[in-house]
């Protein structure tokens, strides 16, 4: 009997040390081990730290990666995250930070780490909080004369597991379901996107039927090609003497050498040559006459 008591009390005393031990322990946990948000959101990782009752915090900070030394880099000093990051301590050793106006290049692995006046040692758990990411786009599917479009995302939305998605037609609200699917017309030329219901602005590119750009580009592309043609006829024709201002005529002028006319233009003609008289010679020679019919007035 006396056996059985002392055993009991050794469990007993076992026991309590390995409770005491863990609670003078060291550790993180963090509330949500993955997250979905959408781009462009904010959203909060939070998490609790432990760690022996006579040592002192000095430092809390969340990180992604570390430095070339081998030492974590405080999201507040990553140029990345410049303006963007807040943290929030409470008494009850409870960490938050904060990431605002959310990219998809934010997708990564969290952690959250301390360090204490005693030692030079960081404390952070792994794995982090692993962080995704995600910006709206509408699919497309054709069948059976009409279209399809689904509002998707790349991961399942923590914050909104049933969310509402919101269609949006040439920038008007035309539907509000819980189903991330709209049906249209295979013929329908409209622009089309979709966001989800508390986060309106946050919408996805627009979506049209690609043949309404084609005709439209299409169409461009005569008109630059008709335009491109008659500029090139327009200067073969100036080029080859077609213009008015480069017509030629039979000039009035003789060659000084041998007996034959060159091309002048007339518009261009010096004036010193605009009679036979002064075709030839010095200005006072006299241009040969013509033999007229007896009688005739010259």
């Amino acid at each position: 009997m006396a056996l059985r008591t002392a055993g009991s009390v050794l469990v007993v005393c076992l026991w309590s040390v390995t409770v005491e031990l863990g609670q003078f322990g060291w550790g993180v946990t963090y509330t949500k081990k993955s997250i979905c948000v959408l781009k462009g959101s904010t959203v909060d990782l939070a998490c609790t730290y432990k760690y022996p009752w006579y040592k002192t915090v000095k430092a809390t900070f969340w990180f992604t990666k570390n430095d070339a030394e081998g030492n974590p880099v405080s999201l507040r000093d990553d140029p990345d995250y410049k303006g963007r990051v807040e943290y929030s301590v409470d008494k009850r050793k409870s960490h938050t930070l904060t990431i605002t106006d959310l990219r998809e290049s934010d997708s990564a692995e969290y952690w959250f780490t301390f360090t204490t006046d005693q030692t030079r040692r960081r404390h952070t758990d792994s794995p982090g909080v692993t962080l995704s990411v995600t910006g709206l786009q509408v699919k497309v599917t054709v069948s059976e004369g009409q279209r399809t479009l689904t509002c998707s995302t790349t991961c399942i939305l923590t914050d909104n597991l049933n969310p509402i998605y919101i269609w949006y037609k040439n920038g008007q609200n035309v539907k509000e379901d819980s189903s991330s699917m709209y049906s249209i017309s295979s013929e329908d030329a409209d622009s089309y996107y979709c966001a989800v219901k508390g986060h309106d602005d946050l919408s996805s590119p627009a979506v049209w039927k690609q043949t309404s750009v084609m005709t439209e580009a299409v169409g461009i592309t005569v008109v630059l090609v008709v335009i491109t043609c008659l500029i090139g006829f327009l200067w073969f024709r100036r080029a080859t003497g077609g213009s008015d201002d480069t017509a030629v005529t039979q000039s009035v002028h003789p060659d000084h050498n041998i007996d034959t006319y060159t091309g002048l233009n007339i518009k261009t003609m010096s004036p010193d040559y605009d009679t036979l008289a002064n075709g030839r010679g010095s200005p006072t020679d006299t241009a040969p006459q013509i033999g007229l019919p007896s009688g005739a007035a010259v």
